[in-house]
């Protein structure tokens, strides 16, 4: 039997998983539905390793981000649960919503210029695919200072 959670926010973020500014983001968002956050961590793969069938180097790091992440939220009092989804963002969603039916999709991306997920309009695109609200941060998590 499936279960529904109505309740959920759920978070789609792939190298800007586990960003503080990120989870501090969605945790207000929780807080204010009082519901847990489901985050789901695309499993990216080179194009070469994908068409190998390689992709457990890409699932092992979609985990351990998952992991680091669940326990942020966990620090900070949220409930949180964390899937590795499709390569594709749009298809994770797409993959996750027979199981859950969140209130709100954020999908967190680095700064336009460095995002490739902003550069094929994966924000826009989610707005036109799905019938729930969805919003945009951005992180600088992980990038490297400019010097």
């Amino acid at each position: 039997m499936k279960t529904t959670r109505k309740d959920c926010v759920l978070l789609v973020a792939n190298r800007t998983c586990p960003c503080p500014d990120v989870l501090d983001d969605v945790c207000r968002r929780a807080e204010q539905q009082d519901g847990v956050i489901l985050i789901i961590a695309p499993a990216l793969n080179s194009r070469l390793r994908h068409y190998a069938s390689d992709t457990d180097r890409a699932v092992a790091d979609a985990h351990d981000r998952l992991a680091t992440a669940v326990e942020g939220l966990g620090e900070r009092g949220v409930e949180a649960i964390g899937v590795v989804g499709d390569a594709d963002p749009l298809q994770a969603i797409e993959d996750t919503l027979p199981l859950y039916a969140p209130l709100e999709i954020v999908i967190s991306t680095y700064p336009e210029g460095k995002s490739n997920w902003l550069e094929r309009g994966i924000v826009e695109r989610a707005r036109e695919r799905f019938d729930v609200p969805v919003s945009h941060v951005v992180s600088r998590y992980g990038l490297m200072a400019v010097v």
